[in-house]
């Protein structure tokens, strides 16, 4: 049995603790916002928090965040609904092609902007340099970045 709060409900999974957080938010909780992409760590569609951090839950064992927050995707909404700027800005900039790595793409760029309120090209490009898309939108994504950062 693992506990942990994900998107801020407290969780009893009965599962493995070495499995990846991946598969329990996915397939335990049904939180599908979070996507299976490279299974190694290289390409960020898994992306997730952890006590505010983010991580590859794809290769994250259960153990690791296991007393600790997880939000996903879902969980960084308000409550109320409202979006997070960062995805008004991926809307407003029209981000997402085919979207599969929109996910992980959005929680990267929210933790930059929580540690960095004012970041520059390259705080951008080192902060998601591990986020790959297929789709090449990465000009998009930076000015999203850029639009979040002046409305936060």
């Amino acid at each position: 049995m693992v506990q942990l709060t994900v998107n801020g409900k407290a969780q009893k999974i009965d599962i493995d603790p070495d499995t990846p957080v991946l598969w329990a938010v996915r397939e335990q909780l049904g939180l599908n916002g979070t996507k299976f992409g490279c299974g190694a760590s290289l390409c960020g569609a898994c992306t997730v928090h952890i006590d505010g951090q983010p991580v590859r839950s794809c290769v994250t064992p259960l153990s690791e965040a296991e007393g600790k927050d997880v939000t996903t995707i879902e969980g960084i909404a308000a409550p109320d609904g409202t979006l997070h700027a960062v995805q008004e800005a991926w809307i407003k900039h029209q981000v997402p092609q085919c979207g599969y790595c929109q996910s992980g793409q959005i929680m990267s760029a929210v933790a930059l902007l929580k540690e960095n309120s004012d970041p520059s090209d390259a705080d951008i490009d080192a902060a998601m340099a591990g986020n790959v898309c297929r789709c090449g939108m990465y000009t998009r994504i930076k000015a999203a970045i850029k639009t979040a950062a002046q409305e936060t």
